[in-house]
């Protein structure tokens, strides 16, 4: 069997969105969207689902919340976070090759930063499955910003943390919303297709399955 192709990359700083891009949680976000909409008698299909990916959950609910009659998006949003903590929640994993990658990059001394539209206790917990929160000298979560994915807000003010030009810098994304944020902040970005399909993420630099085969390059020119 032929071993696939690795790809060496090389950057500054690594910078990395959450869900879907580190650690699996589609599955987990699906049914807790899922159960808001029908517990209120409302259809929910895919194509709803597909517009909650990568963005505030927030700011995903405000463009359904005339639907929902009588309910605020705080009131709503704080019901679904309960199903998403609940105990019958579906179980979230790393994706494959994060914990690995994640644990080169440390040890080369890349900084690294998280640039999620979720909540931080959500963050802490969820990073415990590629080897904690504590390798990142940054994280940027939703209550840190005044809008979300596809705005670059969220990137931007990771790079100055990490006081690092974002020419300089390489994100990690699973959605368009991310992709689009990114490359509005000037970084180059990697997107992965654990929850869209490769010609929904076409603005990325380099579009991969999972995190498996990428390497980091020792140099510049190495990439």
């Amino acid at each position: 069997m032929t071993e696939p192709a690795l790809h060496h990359l090389h950057a500054e700083a690594a910078l990395f969105d959450l869900d879907g891009t580190l650690v699996a949680t589609e599955h987990r976000s699906r049914a807790a969207w899922t159960r808001l909409f029908t517990s209120h008698g409302l259809p929910c299909d895919d194509v709803l689902l597909a517009t909650f990916v990568g963005r505030r959950g927030q700011e995903a609910l405000a463009d359904h919340v005339h639907r929902f009659s009588g309910h605020t998006v705080d009131e709503l949003f704080e019901e679904a976070c309960g199903y998403l903590m609940g105990p019958d929640s579906p179980p979230p994993f790393a994706v494959p090759g994060a914990a690995e990658l994640l644990a080169d990059l440390h040890g080369r001394g890349v900084p690294l930063a998280v640039v999620t539209s979720g909540l931080r206790a959500h963050a802490t917990e969820l990073l415990d499955h590629v080897g904690g929160a504590e390798l990142f000298q940054v994280i940027v979560t939703g209550e840190d910003v005044s809008a979300g994915k596809p705005d670059p807000q969220g990137y931007l003010a990771a790079c100055r943390a990490l006081g690092v030009h974002p020419a300089d810098g390489l994100a990690f994304e699973d959605a368009p919303a991310g992709v689009g944020a990114a490359r509005a902040a000037g970084l180059r970005c990697v997107a992965l297709t654990t929850t869209h399909a490769a010609a929904d993420l076409a603005g990325a630099d380099l579009v991969l399955p999972d995190l498996t085969t990428l390497r980091w390059a020792q140099r510049t020119h190495d990439s």
